[in-house]
């Protein structure tokens, strides 16, 4: 198999858990997106991720959840050098990937080369992440305001979305 089937493997693991009807993924009829305003080469992008990343010089080694901090958004700055970000998620199949490769899953690096090259016009001061709530509502009534409040802060024009 060339790829992981997450929908079937959250429909089974659902079932396994004992609930009587299958886990129902968000669906939207009108997708909340819209049309670049000015060239991505032009655009300041942020890279957001539910990676559970986290940086290695914290103080104190704990990602902001572990802390006790509230939001399950949190803010991390992107000219972190990449050998600094880690993650030590458990909610990734182990069998089909590995959080070996910070890239693979945060490619913060390669958006910098990007930037770089002129391909994007530069990189947020911050990138973010949100814990996996897995709650669609509160995802739509509070983790997605906070993010679009700190990308606005930020003055950001595009993001990329990385899900683990």
């Amino acid at each position: 198999m060339s790829h992981v089937r997450y929908i079937d493997k959250t429909h089974d693991y659902y079932l396994e858990l004992g609930y009587e009807t299958p886990y129902r993924w968000a669906h939207f009829e009108d997708a909340p997106f819209s049309p670049l305003k000015k060239p991505l080469a032009d655009s300041r992008l942020a890279l957001i991720s539910t990676s559970e990343i986290a940086i290695r010089t914290w103080a104190d080694q704990r990602t902001p959840l572990e802390k006790g901090e509230v939001s399950n958004v949190y803010s991390m700055p992107s000219d972190t050098p990449v050998a600094d970000f880690y993650s030590h998620s458990l909610s990734f199949d182990k069998h089909a990937t590995t959080l070996d490769d910070v890239n693979a899953f945060f490619p913060i690096a390669r958006l910098h080369e990007l930037a770089a090259k002129g391909r994007v016009g530069e990189i947020a001061p911050n990138a973010f992440g949100v814990y996996n709530a897995y709650s669609q509502r509160k995802t739509r009534e509070a983790d997605a305001p906070e993010v679009l409040r700190r990308c606005r802060e930020d003055d950001v024009d595009v993001v990329l979305m990385t899900p683990v």
